[in-house]
C-alpha cells in the first residue's frame, strides 16, 4: 500500500480532535445534568468513533 498522503494524515488528525471533543462534551454536560446535550455529544462521539474505524489503517500492519 501507499504511504497515507498529507491531507489523509490532517483529516484523520481532525478526526481525532472531533471524537476527544465530543467526549469530553458529552461527560460535562451529563456532569451538569444537561441529558439533552450530554446524549447529544455521545451519539456525535459514537458516530465520530465508528467513521474513523471504517477508514483504512493510516500504517499498515507487517504481518509476521
Amino acid at each position: 500500500m501507499s504511504a497515507p498522503s498529507r491531507q489523509e494524515k490532517l483529516g484523520r488528525f481532525l478526526l481525532r480532535g472531533l471524537r476527544i471533543g465530543a467526549s469530553t462534551v458529552a461527560v460535562l454536560e451529563l456532569l451538569r445534568n444537561d441529558w439533552t446535550g450530554g446524549i447529544s455529544a455521545a451519539l456525535a462521539w459514537v458516530v465520530f468513533l465508528l467513521v474513523e474505524r471504517r477508514l483504512t489503517p493510516a500504517s499498515p500492519d507487517s504481518e509476521d
